[in-house]
């Protein structure tokens, strides 16, 4: 099982980026996916997921402006990221699954920093 994301960077508050993760070595599209975060000192939050059928879920924190969406046919989930804050700066990470155990998959990070 491999996830990579890529998108990551720096954005000025109130920018977007949109993160993509390429998963292989598994069912993806039976499998449920999310994106979750870890800001510094902080432990890992969940921000979005989005399930087998087409469902999804947003973290109070960025409910209106992150979009989460998948393309079965190439194996990747999205998460579009809008009106990004400084309490946006973390590593987001591509993970499979619907919460956060300690056992969970996930892949490398990207880093998402938000600073003027």
């Amino acid at each position: 099982v491999q996830l990579v994301e890529s998108g990551g960077g720096l954005v000025q508050p109130g920018g977007s980026l949109r993160l993509s993760c390429a998963g292989t070595g598994f069912t993806f599209s039976r499998s449920a996916m999310m994106w979750a975060r870890q800001g510094p000192g902080k432990g890992l939050e969940r921000v979005s997921g989005i399930y087998r059928d087409g469902s999804t879920y947003y973290a109070d924190s960025v409910k209106g402006r992150f979009t989460i969406d998948r393309d079965n046919a190439k194996n990747t989930v999205y998460l579009q990221m809008n009106s990004l804050k400084p309490e946006d700066t973390a590593v987001y990470y591509c993970a499979i699954g619907r919460v956060v155990t300690p056992s969970l998959v996930r892949g490398q990070g990207t880093q998402v920093t938000v600073s003027s």
